[in-house]
């Protein structure tokens, strides 16, 4: 199953936070923080303005990007957790 966002919303796949500390010590799932950045994998073409056109895009497939905590709307693409949100969502694009 694929996902084409609509106007400016856009699909991002939350990058993963690591497990285990530095130290080698396990984290619980219950210690682990939402994930706040992520690869955009999609992106939608683009609100539609009132003189009809189509608003450029800030962001583009393969873009890291941050975003806040609760953020989009959470769903599962191919058996894995993506999140969809509108581009004004996003804080920024990490360099």
């Amino acid at each position: 199953m694929a996902v084409k966002p609509l106007e400016d919303r856009v699909l991002v796949k939350p990058v993963e936070k690591e497990s285990v500390t530095s130290s080698g010590l396990y984290l619980p799932e219950s210690s682990k923080e939402k994930p706040i950045h992520g690869t955009v994998v999609a992106v939608g073409p683009g609100k539609r303005l009132e003189n009809g056109n189509l608003a450029t895009m800030s962001v583009q497939k393969g873009d890291i990007v941050v975003y806040a905590s609760y953020a989009g709307t959470e769903v599962e693409v191919n058996g894995e957790s993506h999140l969809v949100m509108r581009e004004s969502e996003l804080l920024g694009v990490m360099q």
